[in-house]
């Protein structure tokens, strides 16, 4: 009996060490403290469209319109996707085919959408294709290409401008479903453009803004990236100026648009945490000597992109910010909604960031970026100018 109530208590022992060893890895690496967050609406999947640039912008305005007018909308992101493919297709047909017909865009592209063709809510017009519940772009887009192309060969001696955009616009009805003219919301009835009068954004109130070492200091420039097809004007500052403007703008209640990749190793799909980790082996033993005692320099190494650890980060420079921009190594391959500000366990700064890709990972949806991350491998921001310090509105000359 004694033997058979000892084996039963070691059975219940080694089940609680087991779960409590299941929960120790069921909790991330990296422990986050929001020390701000901006009000903002709720996480959306882009699934297979491309298109991130429009789920940041739309957003990046229902944030602007929850702090304008406390009202928390949903707006469709596929209706400034329409508005987005006629704009790149008309010049696409006018540049010959020598432009960028791609399913890409940036932040500010929703706000020209906003100001030209007005807006539309979700639950009006979900843009997706016919027996899905999630969007997928890749037959439509191919589509689309190859209807350019055909306009473009001019196999009936011209260009029709009369008929290719009856086509397009079919294009889009098939995959996307037809645009209601109009619709009802909370018990009223609008129009894509008088709904977007109700709740009024000012495009001019919104600028983009980022630092390179190339460009005249305080003053507009084109940035030169692909899916800038808008050719949208950029301010350009200080390196440290820029970093310090976004806290600025998020510690004044703006969210703020943000171009970046995230193509590099330290942006984990899986961890919901983007770093730039230390390469010096004794600034990471340092960091951490109880785990790294035992590691070659080569085992440390390995372990610099594993999120194993909280890794040292390398210190960005506006020097390093500018090489990775010109050989290529930070492009504009995502965008995304930085919602907050936040530190780890060790203290170290992060940026809380929406993305679009569902409620993924273990921050459902949001990711924490490091400040030597986002320094490294920012292409633009987009924000309103009011977010800006009274100094910065003096610099860049664009006090009301």
């Amino acid at each position: 009996m004694k033997n058979f109530k000892y084996t039963f208590l070691l059975a219940i022992a080694m089940l609680f060490a087991i779960s409590a060893q299941a929960q120790k890895k069921e909790k991330p690496v990296y422990q986050f403290t929001d020390d701000v967050e901006v009000p903002h609406t709720i996480v959306q999947n882009q699934a297979k469209s491309g298109t991130c640039w429009c789920f940041a912008g739309t957003g990046f305005v229902e944030a602007e319109i929850l702090r304008k007018y406390d009202a928390t909308l949903n707006l469709s992101e596929m209706y400034f996707v329409r508005w987005a493919y006629g704009k790149k297709f008309e010049r696409y047909i006018r540049m010959h085919g020598a432009t960028n017909l791609s399913v890409g865009g940036e932040i500010f592209d929703v706000l020209y959408a906003v100001n030209d063709a007005g807006m539309i809510t979700n639950d009006a017009y979900t843009g997706l294709m016919p027996g899905e519940d999630k969007h997928n772009h890749s037959e439509l887009h191919k589509t689309i290409d190859g209807y350019a192309k055909v306009v473009t060969q001019k196999s009936s001696g011209k260009i029709n401008f009369e008929t290719y955009p009856k086509i397009l616009e079919a294009i889009l009805d098939a995959y996307l479903g037809e645009v209601p003219a109009k619709f009802d919301y909370d018990g009223m009835r609008y129009f894509p453009e008088s709904f977007a009068k109700k709740y009024n954004l000012d495009i001019d109130d919104y600028v983009q803004f980022s630092s390179y070492m190339d460009q005249e200091m305080y003053k507009p420039f084109m940035i030169q990236i692909p899916d800038n097809w808008t050719c949208t004007m950029t301010y350009n500052m200080g390196f440290d100026e820029m970093m310090a403007e976004v806290d600025t703008a998020l510690t004044k209640g703006y969210t703020v648009g943000w171009a970046q990749d995230v193509s590099d190793k330290g942006f984990s799909r899986k961890d919901g945490v983007a770093i730039v980790p230390e390469d010096d082996v004794n600034k990471i033993r340092e960091s951490n000597p109880k785990k790294f005692k035992k590691m070659t320099d080569e085992e440390i190494l390995e372990k610099q992109y594993s999120f194993e650890y909280v890794m040292p980060e390398k210190e960005i420079t506006a020097e390093i910010h500018q090489q990775a921009y010109d050989d290529w190594s930070t492009g504009d391959d995502h965008s995304m909604l930085i919602v907050g500000i936040a530190h780890d366990q060790n203290g170290t700064k992060y940026y809380k960031v929406k993305n679009s890709w569902g409620e993924t990972g273990p921050y459902k949806g949001y990711w924490y970026c490091s400040e030597q991350f986002v320094k490294l491998h920012t292409v633009f921001f987009t924000v309103n100018k009011e977010a800006f310090s009274d100094e910065m509105k003096d610099k860049l000359n664009i006090n009301k």
